[in-house]
């Protein structure tokens, strides 16, 4: 198979050997080819500028900005783009995020090589493709009232250590506020008490640490 006809592949991480792995399982498929790769999301986002990929393989985390910001800024550039998350990553929040902001696949790096191959196939053929560990973990929480913006900003605000108070004056409310927001917030997340509703929003990918 000729050079032009191959799908030409983009893969976007911050590990060397992880590159160098994802570049040996491409070029040994007969259909596809690595035609560059990148080390964080401006690169990534010129890169893909200068070769126009088929397909992008985009790490969740960069050491500039997040993959999925990468993602959305070449979607915005190029709204045809066909781009893979590939990453340690299995937090449903993160998923989701993903998916709403235009990924046509989340896969896993624990995955079998003939698995990703394959995913690149039916997405560079114009399918979404979810892999079942991932589709279990977004369904595990399908049903869930999800965390408002200014919910999401309490905690995260509680997890770098702020007091009540603290967090009230951060975001211009009163205390009591701040205390009903931590009541919805546990509810939602099914925790007991404050230190559990952090564990599980960051297990879920809602806040980082």
């Amino acid at each position: 198979m000729s050079s032009t006809t191959r799908i030409r592949v983009l893969s976007v991480d911050d590990h060397p050997l992880l590159r160098e792995g994802i570049s040996k399982v491409i070029n040994s498929q007969p259909d596809m080819l690595l035609v560059a790769q990148a080390s964080n999301g401006h690169e990534a986002i010129e890169v893909f500028r200068e070769q126009k990929p088929d397909i992008t393989l985009m790490d969740l985390r960069l050491p500039d900005m997040s993959g999925i910001d990468a993602m959305i800024a070449i979607l915005k550039k190029f709204p045809k783009a066909h781009i893979i998350i590939l990453t340690t990553f299995e937090r449903d929040t993160e998923i989701r995020r993903a998916l709403a902001a235009g990924a046509r696949s989340y896969m896993l790096k624990t995955m079998p090589p003939r698995d990703m191959a394959e995913t690149i196939r039916q997405v560079h053929a114009g399918k979404k493709r979810i892999p079942p560990e991932v589709a279990a973990h977004l369904a595990e929480h399908l049903g869930d009232e999800a965390l408002t913006e200014r919910e999401v900003q309490v905690l995260q605000l509680a997890t770098e250590g702020n007091r009540n108070r603290d967090i009230a004056e951060r975001l211009f409310i009163s205390e009591e506020t701040v205390k009903a927001h931590i009541k919805h917030i546990m509810e939602k997340l099914g925790a007991n008490d404050r230190t559990q509703a952090v564990t599980i929003a960051v297990q879920r990918g809602i806040i980082q640490l």
